[in-house]
């Protein structure tokens, strides 16, 4: 239970900073909110793969972090359009 709890951390970390790095421009978030945005991906997408099959592998579960990465990536897109006071949006100014 510990371990699959530290590779969830682990795996998180590392999927949230890869979305951060893939998605373009500046993104107003922390190492905190990156790393819950990684955790959530990386959970949801092995919950799709294990329901289509792709935890069913002797190795890497390359087809798994993908789509991990991908929800990751998506998860990164909400949290920066939708967090106030974000930069370089839509939003209107006050002069």
């Amino acid at each position: 239970m510990i371990g699959a709890i530290v590779s969830a951390i682990v795996i998180g970390a590392i999927i949230g900073a890869l979305a951060r790095l893939i998605v373009p421009g500046k993104q107003n978030m922390s190492i905190g909110l990156t790393l819950v945005v990684g955790i959530v991906a990386a959970l949801i997408g092995t919950l799709i793969g294990s329901m289509l099959g792709l935890t069913d592998t002797r190795g890497i579960d390359w087809l798994l972090h993908i789509l991990q990465l991908a929800l990751a990536v998506v998860g990164v897109l909400l949290v920066t359009r939708l967090r106030p006071g974000r930069t370089g949006g839509t939003g209107t100014t006050h002069a």
